[in-house]
């Protein structure tokens, strides 16, 4: 089970710098966009390594960075630019 957990959070970790570099890059906002899926993908990894690790704060921590990176994905990939 160790090996597992490991593993998830080796997985969590190196999508979440890939999604960071995606994001800050500033490439436009489909880049952007998609730089927030790879970190909600992130955030469920790490939610799984928590759960399976119980390691509430990990957990906590999360959920919260999982319903900004939703808000993100809206943000950047599903709503429409607003005309200036």
């Amino acid at each position: 089970m160790e090996t597992l957990v490991t593993a998830i959070k080796w997985v969590a970790s190196i999508s979440g710098i890939v999604a960071a570099l995606m994001v800050s890059l500033d490439s436009g906002r489909r880049v952007t966009g998609w730089g927030f899926v790879i970190f909600s993908g992130s955030a469920l990894c790490w939610l799984a390594g928590a759960i399976l690790s119980r390691d509430g704060a990990l957990g906590t921590q999360n959920v919260a960075l999982l319903a900004i990176d939703v808000f993100g994905i809206y943000r950047y990939l599903i709503r429409k630019k607003a005309v200036s």
